[in-house]
């Protein structure tokens, strides 16, 4: 364990410097995938949760119920069926009220993919800065090369070259797992969506039972 640190240190002190800033862009990436994972897990369930509560109330037509229940929890699909009740009565036809059912789905969905993107900017950053680490390594390199002793000019060139090149590789470690993970959320916050949509197409078939009932 040890000889596994003490070489991750020596890998980012022969780096240079450029080997910080992507360690920050880094530690922000998982911070982000941290949050965002537990978000989308905790919406996903909680809607999942509200879902099977609300569907019997629906189905037997228990408006006032299903909305309060609804209010109540701070749930996608509690806000949308909310704003869903809310508008049953005043809409004039069944497209007008889809159409607001959308709307409500519509605002649903920059919340789910909130900073999300992050993870494929900061993927791109940590990339550039390692390309940008190594060439102002080999710039110093060459520079360095010029003013000493002929004979020791091909050692110190493949020394220079080797760490620089390790910045490039330092910000492909980062880069790769960044957009896996953004991949992954981004999928994930998909399914959510795909869920809500098929959710409000149910909502709407039953609310619209009921108003043919009454």
């Amino acid at each position: 364990m040890n000889d596994i640190l003490n070489s991750l240190i020596k890998f980012s002190q022969d780096g240079g410097p450029f080997m910080y800033p992507i360690v920050i862009v880094l530690a922000l990436g998982l911070a982000i995938t941290l949050e965002r994972w537990l978000h989308l897990s905790v919406a996903k369930a909680r809607n999942r949760r509200l879902i099977k509560k609300l569907l019997p109330l629906m189905q037997k037509g228990d408006l006032n119920g299903a909305g309060q229940l609804a209010q109540k929890s701070n749930t996608a699909v509690g806000r949308i069926l909310v704003q869903g009740i809310e508008n049953f009565k005043l809409a004039k036809g069944r497209d007008d009220f889809e159409a607001v059912m959308d709307e409500s789905v519509m605002e649903a969905i920059p919340r789910l993919e909130k900073r999300v993107h992050y993870l494929a900017m900061f993927a791109n950053m940590a990339t550039l800065l390692g390309l940008l680490g190594t060439i102002v390594g080999l710039i110093k390199a060459f520079t360095a090369v010029a003013q000493v002793d002929p004979a020791l000019k091909a050692e110190i060139l493949s020394t220079s070259i080797s760490v620089a090149m390790n910045t490039t590789a330092f910000g492909l470690i980062v880069a790769i797992p960044l957009l896996l993970f953004y991949t992954m959320l981004q999928t994930k916050a998909t399914e959510i969506i795909d869920n809500l949509e098929t959710t409000v197409v149910k909502f709407v078939n039953l609310l619209w039972r009921v108003k043919s009932r009454q």
